[in-house]
């Protein structure tokens, strides 16, 4: 006899589903297919399709392939110090000590102030005239003169840098902790047993049993970190060599020239896909 399938499942994750089709879906179509054409909605009249011209054109933009190669130091360098502070505060958060939950309170502030007030806090800091970091390299003697650190190319970008970091060690800091929080004690005591030092313990227990954890946070953070795009406008509006792709395709957007924003965030969301592939053929490698 053939049970009888409930519909009520079904209903529960319609809205949901449809949820996700209106907000996701729908809007990676839609730019799929203006990707195609010439859309600029300043010449409404010119739209129409154009097939790969908005590709062909943004492949050989000198501003895109600056702005291609600005992402990958600003993913790589940004992504990569947040990793390493941000498992340097989970391993100290991780152990007991008076006032760890106060401690673990104040480090979640940089990650729960939304980016645009993080831009706007540290273009404070570095303000050329009245910046906080200018005043205290002043006095301690390392500087003469006022450095404006977002007004020029030799700083600027540095300077988004540092701020992205800052921003995302939470994060990582957050995660990694509860990961570490599930690592079975009786490891560690039986590498005590065996006279095993710190670095031991930590690349053969501690790294091994929370690296699913770290690809995941980390997989999640190169996509954000690739996509951000609050820090930097507010802090340079994407002058001074601190354009990436992200800042371009929203400048393009914003200057209504939807069908190349829409080509250039295609080819950067295939890049993120080919990073993203790895992690994700591993992980159902490891599940098959």
């Amino acid at each position: 006899m053939v049970k009888k399938r409930s519909i009520w499942p079904y209903l529960l994750v319609a809205p949901a589903v449809l949820v996700i089709l209106c907000v996701v879906f729908v809007p990676v179509i839609n730019a799929i297919l203006m990707s195609f054409q010439s859309y600029d909605l300043r010449r409404p009249k010119d739209i129409g399709f154009t097939g790969l011209a908005n590709y062909i054109e943004a492949l050989g933009d000198a501003k895109f392939q600056s702005a291609f190669f600005k992402t990958i130091i600003w993913v790589v360098a940004g992504v990569g110090f947040q990793f390493l502070f941000g498992f340097m505060l989970a391993l100290l958060l991780n152990k007991s000590f008076k006032g760890r939950g106060v401690v673990r309170a104040v480090s979640m502030i940089p990650w729960v102030t939304p980016g645009v007030l993080i831009g706007l806090m540290w273009s404070w800091i570095y303000d050329g005239n009245r910046g906080v970091l200018n005043d205290i390299l002043m006095k301690l003697h390392l500087i003469n003169d006022k450095i404006p650190f977002l007004a020029q190319d030799g700083t600027a970008f540095p300077g988004v840098i540092v701020t992205i970091i800052w921003q995302g060690i939470p994060f990582f800091a957050l995660m990694l902790l509860a990961a570490l929080q599930g690592v079975s004690t009786d490891m560690y005591e039986a590498a005590d047993i065996d006279g095993a030092v710190g670095w031991q313990k930590l690349f053969y227990i501690t790294i091994p049993s929370i690296k699913n954890t770290i690809f995941v946070t980390a997989l999640l953070r190169v996509i954000w970190v690739a996509n951000s795009v609050d820090v930097i406008f507010n802090m340079t509006e994407g002058r001074f060599g601190t354009l990436t792709m992200s800042v371009y395709v929203y400048q393009k957007g914003n200057a209504l020239d939807l069908g190349y924003a829409s080509a250039m965030a295609i080819i950067m969301a295939l890049c993120l896909l080919v990073v993203a592939i790895p992690y994700l053929r591993s992980n159902f490698r490891e599940e098959g």
